[in-house]
């Protein structure tokens, strides 16, 4: 198999050359590439990938993708109180961001903590991700921490004042940017992060979080309407005792968007939630790929995932739980629906559990289908325009996922983004 994956990445593994940085980022870097070349970059043949192409992901050259700007739409999370830190091409810009302190957190770019020779983030830049290669390999990801450029890392040692809002933006037509951010809550303390915008014609990022005892992370992403646009995205947490982590993405259109997800819940009673609603059509693809472990006992897992497709679009669904031994009283619940608007699109699902504690409660669940005809009459039939009745139906089937975030205000800002894409897309 890794002769497979470097045959299909060779050109570029050849060509790698690590960023000159200083003594921790450098050896953080060398170890990512070691890992690297071990391992090769993924192919179709590599067994989860089998439902996505990762060709375009891996190859030396950028397809190249035009930048979308649409002066009409608001940008994500506007209205909410927030400090924005903006990277445009994967290049942060200072002129267009807010000053990090107002955030109540320590914040502190890559780039600049990375030109050091000693810094806190050395016990967490690429440690978290190396943990996550297995039992699966994860290829992009070691790749991310080789070449990464910029970044933020946080120190949270209480509660934020204010969410931490990145904002990616995407200028040239052939940019390729890698981001790595790494975050680190204190026992007790919690904090926001949110994410948005396309990034690049090919972007590559890596969060690394680490949830102390009693500590809690929030994370939710918009991922932008360029059309043109190819991601890999990876986040890895490893949640201490008593500790919450929720993440939650929404995603429209886009070429291809992989978002990758390895939790470790190691202290008891900890809760991980991740949850995404994707919808696309055209050429739309969509790869969400969970793999959670269950290392203490009475721990909570929770994975909802909705997608919406047409147009022959496909989404992807590979989630699983994994309960070690001594893991008791481990609640896992696992449920992936896609809703087929025509008979062109499809979705791939391959949900999986393996258990080796006898006293759980884990369950996972796998549906694909049509708008409800029954219930679209019934909307019909109390003078509701159809195309508003398909809507009514799609915004109730993705209620699920996106009732994961705890913050009301983000989640009506979610809300908005997803009626305005019904808008556009159905009438």
């Amino acid at each position: 198999m890794a002769q497979t994956a470097v045959k299909a990445g060779g050109e570029r593994l050849a060509t790698l050359a690590l960023p000159e940085s200083g003594a921790w980022l450098a050896a953080a870097r060398k170890a990512a590439q070691a890992r690297l070349l071990a391992m090769g970059l993924p192919g179709r043949r590599d067994e989860y990938w089998k439902y996505t192409n990762p060709t375009s992901l891996t190859d030396a050259a950028v397809t190249s993708a035009a930048a979308f700007d649409d002066p009409s739409e608001a940008p994500a999370f506007d209205a909410i109180d927030r400090v924005t830190l903006v990277f445009t091409d994967g290049v942060f810009d200072a002129d267009a961001s807010d000053d990090p302190a107002a955030a109540g957190v320590e914040i502190t770019r890559l780039a600049e903590a990375g030109a050091r020779d000693l810094h806190w983030a050395r016990d967490l830049y690429g440690v978290l991700e190396t943990r996550g290669q297995t039992p699966v390999a994860r290829p992009l990801a070691a790749l991310n921490s080789a070449l990464a450029t910029d970044g933020v890392l946080i120190h949270a040692t209480g509660r934020a004042t204010k969410p931490v809002s990145l904002v990616y933006r995407h200028r040239s037509e052939t940019s390729d940017a890698n981001l790595h951010h790494c975050i680190k809550l204190d026992a007790g303390a919690e904090m926001t992060i949110l994410e948005s915008g396309p990034g690049a014609a090919r972007f590559n990022t890596v969060m690394e979080v680490e949830v102390a005892d009693g500590a809690a992370f929030h994370h939710i992403r918009t991922q932008g309407r360029d059309h043109d646009r190819r991601v890999a995205t990876h986040i890895f947490a490893r949640l201490g005792a008593e500790s919450r982590f929720k993440t939650f993405t929404l995603t429209a259109n886009g070429v291809l968007t992989r978002n990758e997800a390895v939790v470790e819940l190691t202290g008891d009673d900890a809760q991980a939630h991740i949850a995404g609603a994707a919808m696309g059509d055209g050429g739309f693809h969509h790869d969400d790929t969970v793999f959670i472990t269950h290392d203490a006992e009475r721990c909570e897992s929770r994975q909802v995932f909705k997608k919406v497709l047409k147009g022959g679009a496909v989404g992807v669904f590979q989630g699983k739980i994994l309960v070690k031994p001594g893991a008791q009283k481990t609640d896992g619940y696992q449920i992936s629906q896609s809703l087929l608007l025509d008979d062109d699109s499809q979705f791939l699902a391959k949900p999986e559990l393996e258990i080796y504690a006898d006293d759980v409660k884990c369950s996972h669940g796998s549906t694909s289908g049509a708008i409800d005809e029954t219930a679209l009459f019934y909307l019909r039939s109390r003078g509701v325009p159809e195309k508003t009745a398909q809507a009514l139906l799609v915004q109730a089937f993705l209620a699920e996922a996106i009732e994961e975030i705890e913050d009301a205000a983000i989640a009506e800002d979610v809300r908005g983004r997803l009626d305005a894409w019904l808008a556009r897309r159905m009438g």
